[in-house]
């Protein structure tokens, strides 16, 4: 192959970092820090985790609200609710200020984030955009009757076609999103949800052993709950947990549980070993994870386990259903490496066998087949059991003899 010029060879690498600059993505506090004018709606993604979600995908459009829009609607309603209206402000989607002037038909809806965590009736979490011609954008709700009541502002930032992130001067509020009730952390019952979610051996196990209280007594700092399904307790491999000790049992159900609020899509952008309720140092009973596309995989050292459901996700609790029982090294041990294949063994090479002349040959018709060995039933073949079993009683006759 003949060499690259210089001059495409530079090119060349120049693509290379462009490709893996758009890969590597983005993160919306970095971009954020450098703005005074954002610092609060920049505080409240970090707190409710929204930073992670919007991380963690590859086009999207974030509403950004100045400090006091931000101000005016945080003051007012709890962390739950608060998340729930961001959530709204996070388009699935990518816009900038030409393409937001050149909506068809002057009007469109776009799904949001808050569309897919499943707090959002019909189509109250998507949001209808209008270009209202003379350089003026609207947005609202999606919902029948619903008034557009926030205006675009100004562009902040692209990456095309990754993030755009914009200015608008008001909050977008669907029906019924700030009235809603946020769920109190006492009033969360971590066992029925468990329940109905399919997971009453975990749940089961978590009162008889009374872990259920220290997953309780930890829901006000953050709780994220990975609860594997009655299912996955049957599955082959688990270990019988009558065998374990009561403070072996303990540690394996604190181990289903982190000492944070971490949503998926913090899990999806964790980086490194993540403590658990059973950490008792470091390093110890860790988790750590990884994604292929959507979905997160949890690992233990001994087996992975996909996290498949989310059961809850309201701030500061998050539960999840999960394929497999977690086992931590700490209990089970690692898993073991596969053992290396044997190496090959070659045949002997057999020396060639000598022609018979044609005298020597015998005549086809003349060959019959061979006399089957000594008291080998017929039509057994040589190698079949029976043979075998023939063959050793021949044996121990002649040692007899």
């Amino acid at each position: 192959m003949a060499a690259l010029p210089t001059f495409s060879l530079i090119a060349l690498i120049f693509s290379f970092l462009v490709v893996f600059s758009t890969v590597g993505g983005h993160n919306i506090t970095e971009i954020l820090s450098g703005s005074p004018d954002y610092s609060q709606f920049n505080s409240y993604l970090t707190q409710t985790r929204l930073a992670d979600e919007i991380n963690s995908r590859t086009t999207i459009t974030v509403l950004v609200l100045s400090n006091g829009a931000m101000s005016a609607l945080a003051g007012k309603h709890p962390l739950s609710v608060v998340k729930n209206a961001l959530s709204l402000l996070v388009l699935l989607d990518y816009y900038d200020t030409q393409k937001l002037h050149q909506i068809s038909k002057g009007t469109t809806l776009t799904t949001t984030l808050y569309q897919t965590t499943g707090n959002a009736p019909g189509n109250l979490g998507f949001v209808n955009i209008t270009d209202l011609k003379g350089g003026k954008v609207g947005f609202g709700s999606a919902a029948s009757g619903s008034k557009l009541d926030s205006s675009y502002t100004k562009s902040i930032k692209q990456i095309p076609y990754n993030i755009s992130v914009l200015e608008i001067d008001a909050p977008i509020i669907s029906p019924g999103l700030l009235t809603a009730p946020a769920p109190s952390a006492a009033e969360v019952n971590i066992t029925g949800l468990l329940e109905k979610a399919g997971c009453k051996t975990f749940a089961n196990l978590l009162v008889t052993s009374g872990v259920i209280k220290t997953y309780e007594s930890a829901v006000d700092k953050g709780l994220t709950v990975f609860a594997p399904s009655d299912e996955a307790f049957k599955a082959d491999g688990v270990p019988d947990l009558s065998k374990l000790t009561q403070a072996e049992l303990v540690s394996l159900l604190e181990y289903h549980a982190l000492t944070e609020y971490k949503p998926k899509g913090s899990l999806k952008t964790n980086k490194g070993s993540i403590s658990t309720l059973a950490t008792n140092g470091a390093g110890k009973f860790g988790i750590t994870t990884s994604t292929s596309g959507d979905e997160v995989v949890l690992h233990t050292g001994v087996g992975p386990s996909r996290v498949a459901d989310t059961v809850l996700d309201a701030t500061p609790i998050a539960i999840f259903t999960v394929d497999n029982v977690l086992l931590p090294t700490e209990l089970f041990g690692k898993s073991p490496s596969p053992a290396p294949a044997p190496e090959p063994v070659s045949a002997p090479t057999p020396s060639p066998a000598k022609s018979p002349s044609p005298a020597e040959a015998p005549s086809p018709l003349a060959a019959s087949p061979p006399a089957p060995p000594m008291d080998t039933p017929e039509g057994a073949p040589a190698d079949s059991p029976a043979a075998a079993e023939n063959s050793k009683a021949g044996n121990a006759a002649g040692l007899s003899l």
